[in-house]
């Protein structure tokens, strides 16, 4: 049986916290992709925590495992009664069981979908930057990629309604992926905001992906809106991507739920992800999600704090050691932007370059359509993430030199 952690002292308040996410994990030699690097480089690029998920998820997997049979899985009542109450009490948003149809993950569903609700050659609007395996889903498809860029203005990030509309207006344009919050701006799109997009996409005949796998993981005190549940116009067009994979650190148990409240249009996706064996669970897949909706809420509050905490001390550094950078704002996901523009040398690949000459390694913009950018991964403990500022202020003293 998994012990309970006691609580201990946050270093930087005295608080209180019943988790400890100060602990150093050693994740190499586990087959992790993130960590499948140099002995003395230091990764904080890929989107998966280094905090071990909550204890009461690895409690439920354990007695799982400890049944010993494996065989297939069916999808019970209790995966579906644990996002409906998720998304009611924290999202205020009513989902009904018929609109929700498991996958294995956020990705083969935004692939299946494109495949399905699109034709070849057809365009799918994305908006830049945006997470980059987007691209892949598009462009591996045979689709066109219309990329419609956010407009950065004082540090932050808004839609640029004059560039979608002529986008979405194109007859050739069926599609629109939508990120939500953004990945990897951490912006939370707001009602009246999203309410604009659906009624653009309605008035076009475009059909919305809204891939909300980062919803979770928000500043203390904020939320974010589901795009389906700002008006009648906006449910009925959409398909809405869900996974507690991000916010409880579960991305290699492949399990996401798919809702989508038209009828017509849920049986698409559906034909889409059955078509593409991408709608039965291992059999770990459904355990761990029930166990993280159930029970695993008091341990993401105190996780949504800390990577708060890194997130200011990252800011702080910045301003204090290393201002030619300048932190974009944002409220969502352990997903940093970075604007390196003052310095960005376009002969020169920044991120290549840190990470040479210090192991630190980042994600270079232009993965997500934007050079001149840096995405810096902030879910780790504070004493790996301060190893990772200093890295990343030596790395920049020497490009600027």
């Amino acid at each position: 049986m998994f012990q309970k952690q006691k609580f201990i002292a946050d270093a930087r308040g005295g608080k209180r916290m019943r988790y400890d996410f100060d602990k150093v994990i050693d994740r190499r030699g586990t087959g992790s992709l993130k960590w499948d690097v140099k002995k003395d480089e230091l990764p904080m690029w890929v989107a998966d925590m280094d905090f071990r998920t909550a204890p009461e998820v690895i409690e439920a997997m354990e007695n799982r495992v400890s049944h010993g049979v494996f065989g297939y899985s069916v999808i019970p009542d209790e995966w579906y009664q644990a996002y409906q109450t998720w998304w009611r009490q924290r999202h205020g948003w009513e989902i009904d069981r018929d609109w929700m149809i498991f996958c294995t993950g956020v990705v083969p569903a935004l692939s299946s979908c494109v495949r399905k609700l699109t034709t070849p050659a057809e365009n799918v609007v994305v908006q830049t930057p945006v997470y980059n395996i987007f691209f892949n889903s598009i462009y591996n498809n045979g689709r066109n990629i219309l990329k419609s860029p956010l407009i950065l203005e004082d540090g932050v990030c808004r839609m640029d309604f004059d560039d979608l509309e002529s986008k979405l207006s194109d007859p050739q344009t069926s599609l629109m992926i939508l990120c939500n919050p953004q990945n990897p701006v951490g912006k939370i799109w707001d009602r009246k905001t999203l309410h604009r997009v659906g009624e653009l996409c309605a008035k076009y005949h475009v059909t919305v992906i809204a891939d909300e796998i980062h919803c979770d993981l928000t500043e203390p005190g904020k939320g974010y809106v589901p795009f389906a549940s700002v008006s009648d116009v906006c449910r009925d067009i959409s398909v809405t991507c869900l996974s507690p994979s991000k916010a409880f650190n579960l991305a290699g148990m492949q399990s996401a739920a798919v809702v989508i409240p038209n009828r017509q249009l849920r049986h698409k996706v559906w034909r889409a992800l059955n078509t593409d064996e991408v709608a039965e669970p291992n059999a770990l897949a459904v355990v761990s999600t029930v166990a993280a909706l159930e029970k695993g809420g008091f341990w993401l509050d105190e996780l949504r704090q800390y990577l708060w905490d890194n997130r200011c001390a990252v800011s702080e550094y910045l301003q204090r050691e290393i201002p030619k950078l300048k932190l974009i704002e944002g409220d969502a996901t352990y997903l940093l932007w970075i604007d390196a523009r003052e310095i960005y040398d376009r002969k020169r690949n920044l991120a290549r370059f840190i990470r040479g000459k210090t192991g630190l390694y980042l994600s270079d913009g232009k993965e997500y359509g934007a050079s001149g950018f840096l995405r810096m991964n902030i879910a780790c403990p504070r004493s790996i993430l301060m190893d990772g500022l200093e890295r990343l202020g030596r790395g920049i003293e020497e490009y600027v030199c």
